[in-house]
């Protein structure tokens, strides 16, 4: 086996958010789905924007706001997903390097434009996501880097980007090199849209050991078992025989493998702002705990950490250091 050079590699959309403040009302207007992930065209996202509040920008996409966490918590990272050379572009790849991490993809010359996702926050916190995907749709088997990938303990790839053909062959691609080399791979099922999407794909994934790794929420949990009953669900995933993890909110969060269920609460917190990666933000505290040889209740405890700091401002990227954040509260990394 290659020594690693990277404790987790992300395949992924490269997205640059657009988070903006609304309420119900706006969402009512505009015909949107509360806290769903809508994808729409590029000049839908051209009237969204004109119509939304003053917006903060910032580089976002689930698998990069996750690679992002990792190297805040102090592991080496990196990153493959399409941007196309423009403004937006430039602006991902900039923030992301800048993180210290790993981007090498090349950019697209022509074709559609680098992808953008307009968040609408309402009150509670919940996140409303609008998502031109634009060039982060044109990931190519081209842009897997072999060596990359044989040197990284952990490929984590993003459910969202399963819908395009050619970026699927991506993942396929980075999965085999990576089985090949003894590391193992991570999925992310994104959305309980993609999960009806692509049940049988994801099932098929799971039980061909593709994947060797799970990461859900608890209505993508439902959906790819077709069940409203939580630990009906949970019983079917652990028959998988594969690491799962479980988020449920509030509710904190359930880990399985084939020996053992293991809960951990979710971190308090005094206001939720913004959910807006909280998901991917929990991805990164448990693969750092995983990738540093924690038990699976710490690495439980780690996303729950990582998650609550996201949740209390706005944007899907860490505003404090996360590293120092584990520290203050007793994580030895």
């Amino acid at each position: 086996m290659p020594s690693s050079r990277y404790d987790v590699l992300g395949l992924g959309n490269a997205i640059v958010d657009v988070i903006s403040l609304a309420d119900d009302d706006f969402l009512l207007k505009q015909g949107l789905n509360k806290g769903a992930m809508t994808l729409i065209d590029e000049a839908r996202a051209e009237e969204l924007y004109r119509a939304m509040a003053p917006a903060t920008i910032v580089s976002g996409g689930s698998a990069a706001n996750t690679i992002i966490g990792l190297a805040s918590l102090g592991c080496s990272a990196a990153f493959i997903g399409k941007v196309k050379s423009d403004e937006l572009g430039g602006m991902f790849a900039h923030d992301i390097r800048a993180s210290k991490i790993g981007f090498s993809t090349a950019p697209a010359s022509d074709g559609p434009a680098s992808a953008r996702c307009l968040v609408l926050v309402t009150p509670d916190g919940q996140r409303t996501m609008n998502t031109f995907l634009g060039a982060a749709q044109n990931l190519t088997e081209t842009d897997v880097d072999v060596e990359t990938v044989r040197r990284s303990s952990i490929v984590y790839l993003e459910g969202y980007l399963w819908d395009p053909p050619e970026a699927k062959a991506a993942f396929v691609k980075a999965s085999k090199i990576a089985r090949a080399a003894g590391q193992r791979v991570a999925l992310s099922l994104s959305d309980s849209f993609c999960v009806d999407r692509y049940r049988d794909e994801f099932i098929g994934l799971i039980r061909s050991g593709a994947a060797q790794i799970l990461f859900a929420n608890e209505s993508e949990l439902h959906s790819l078992y077709q069940t409203s009953d939580f630990y009906t669900a949970l019983t079917q995933l652990q028959a998988e025989n594969i690491l799962a993890v479980v988020t449920r909110s509030e509710q904190g969060s359930v880990v399985v493998n084939a020996q053992e269920v293991v809960t951990a609460p979710a971190f308090p917190v005094e206001r939720v702002i913004d959910t807006t990666g909280a998901g991917d933000l929990f991805a990164a505290g448990f693969l750092a705990g995983l990738t540093k040889g924690k038990d699976l209740e710490t690495c439980a405890r780690l996303g729950a950490l990582a998650a609550a700091e996201i949740i209390q401002h706005i944007g899907a990227r860490p505003q404090t250091d996360l590293a120092q954040l584990a520290a203050q509260n007793g994580f030895v990394l």
